[in-house]
């Protein structure tokens, strides 16, 4: 086996109606031409109260540069999430591109079964810590273990591998799909950071709501984060 290497009237407050129905516009993600309409009825309504204000009883300066305030916070935030959304879709966008310049590569993702064809049969390992020993065991359709191998201190990482074939008793076993048992132990303790990985070769891409997918035939749809390796 060889290793290749997310409004309200009057002097107090004429305007927290409508702040308040902005907030609910802005927290509901509306458009720019929703809050510019809101900022302009804001400003008419305030300019119609100063203008008609009672001169005994007059606006609360302070509340009103307060509301003022809390206009400008609300359009801010409202800039702000269209940014957002902005930049998601053009992060989407790149993912999608990144994803195609993967077809027709071979790929290792978490999963036990091999092909073993023509002599040879692709896996891999994951190790999220270094192992003090690492066993691994090919089995058959039966569960029958055809193949051992164990290695010693093997650092974190992905461990690409391949199988040639060959049995215990030096015989060659017959193409066909396998399964790979991993295992690996620190300070004799087993370590739970080992993952067997199968390789596949992904055959297009598919995008969606539910974000991009890589569709390959041996281990079905993947999301980028499920490829560990490119090969």
């Amino acid at each position: 086996m060889a290793i290749t290497n997310t409004p309200v009237t009057g002097g107090g407050a004429p305007s927290q109606a409508l702040l308040n129905a902005v907030n609910t516009r802005g927290n509901n993600g509306s458009s720019d031409k929703s809050v510019s309409a809101d900022q302009d009825k804001f400003m008419t309504l305030l300019i119609t109260q100063l203008k008609n204000q009672d001169p005994l009883n007059p606006l609360d300066n302070a509340q009103v540069t307060s509301q003022l305030a809390q206009l400008q916070t609300v359009t801010g935030i409202n800039k702000l999430n269209e940014t957002i959304n902005s930049l998601k879709s053009d992060y989407a966008t790149s993912a999608s591109l990144q994803a195609t310049n993967l077809i027709n590569h071979g790929v290792l993702a978490p999963g036990k079964n091999m092909q073993l064809a023509g002599g040879k049969g692709l896996f891999g390992i994951d190790l999220a810590n270094a192992v003090d020993t690492l066993q691994i065991d090919i089995k058959n359709s039966s569960g029958k273990v055809v193949h051992s191998l164990s290695l010693q201190a093997v650092d974190a990482g992905t461990l690409p591998l391949t199988w040639d074939g060959k049995l215990d008793d030096g015989t060659t076993a017959p193409d066909g799909m396998y399964t790979v048992d991993v295992s690996g132990t620190v300070g004799g303790k087993a370590d739970t950071g080992v993952q067997a990985l199968s390789f596949g070769t992904v055959a297009s891409v598919s995008t969606g709501a539910g974000g991009v997918k890589l569709n390959v035939p041996a281990l079905g749809q993947l999301t980028m984060n499920d490829i560990k390796q490119v090969l």
